[in-house]
C-alpha cells in the first residue's frame, strides 16, 4: 500500500497541465511520432483509408471522442487530425519510469479512473486555451474486441460542457487485427459531422453513440443495471 501511495503521490504532477506544457517542442515530437513513424506502419502495412474530413474544424473548439479497439488507436487518430490531441491515460501508466516520459512528451496527462477530479477539467480547459491543440477521448475505457461497442461512460460530455467545446465522432475499424506484413492490413476511419454542445448531455451522448455505430457499423450494448 505504501508502494502504491508513492507512486499515486509521484504522478500527480502529470494530472493537472498547463498552457505551458502543450508547448512547441511537444508539438513536434508528436508530428514525429504519429505523422512519420507511425505513419509508415499505416500507410505500408494497414493501407489506411480516412473519409470524412471535410468534417474536421478548422479551429480547436471541439473534442475528438472515438471507439477504442488497440493501442494503434490514439497515435491514428493524430495521425489523421491537422491538431495535435491530447489524450487522458490511467495514471497506472505513469508508474513506469520510461513510458511516462513518452507519454508526458506526446502530450498525454495521468487520470484517476475511479475519482476523475478537478484536475482533469483544469488540465481540459488549458487544452482548449492552447487555441492549438484538441483534447482525445475514448469513453468506453478499455478496448473492445468485435462488433459491438460496450462500457461507455459518459464523462466525455461532462469534459464537452465544461471546456464550451463541440464533440467529433470518429468511428475506426481495423486496428483489432494487427500484423507486421506489408499492404495485408486495413484500416478504416471515418470521421462524423461534428455534434454540437447543448445542454442536454444526453441527447449529445445518444448522438455520438448513432455517429459511431454509423461509422463502424458496430452495435451498441447498453450496461445491464
Amino acid at each position: 500500500m505504501r508502494e502504491k501511495a508513492d507512486k499515486d503521490e509521484a504522478v500527480k504532477k502529470y494530472m493537472t497541465r498547463t498552457v505551458e506544457n502543450y508547448n512547441c517542442w511537444r508539438r513536434i515530437w508528436q508530428w514525429l511520432v504519429t505523422k512519420f513513424w507511425y505513419g509508415l506502419s499505416y500507410r505500408f502495412i494497414y493501407r489506411l483509408e480516412v473519409y470524412g474530413q471535410e468534417n474536421i474544424p478548422k479551429t480547436n473548439d471541439y473534442i475528438v471522442v472515438g471507439n477504442h479497439l488497440s493501442t494503434l488507436d490514439p497515435p491514428l487518430v493524430c495521425h489523421v487530425l491537422p491538431h495535435p490531441v491530447a489524450y487522458m491515460g490511467k495514471k497506472e501508466l505513469f508508474y513506469h519510469p520510461f513510458l511516462k516520459v513518452m507519454l508526458d512528451w506526446l502530450g498525454t496527462f495521468a487520470v484517476d479512473r475511479e475519482k476523475v477530479g478537478l484536475s482533469t477539467i483544469k488540465t481540459a480547459k488549458s487544452i482548449r486555451n492552447t487555441k492549438k491543440w484538441v483534447l482525445g477521448l475514448f469513453p468506453q475505457g478499455t478496448r473492445e474486441k468485435g462488433n459491438e461497442i460496450r462500457k461507455v461512460t459518459k464523462g466525455f460530455v461532462g469534459l464537452a460542457k465544461a471546456t464550451g467545446c463541440n464533440i467529433l465522432p470518429i468511428g475506426i475499424t481495423g486496428t483489432d487485427k494487427p500484423t507486421k506484413i506489408p499492404f495485408t492490413g486495413k484500416i478504416i476511419v471515418r470521421i462524423g459531422p461534428i455534434i454540437e454542445l447543448s445542454d442536454d448531455t444526453d441527447d449529445m451522448f445518444n448522438k455520438w453513440i448513432k455517429a459511431i455505430e454509423e461509422l463502424t457499423g458496430f452495435t451498441y450494448v447498453p450496461e445491464e443495471v
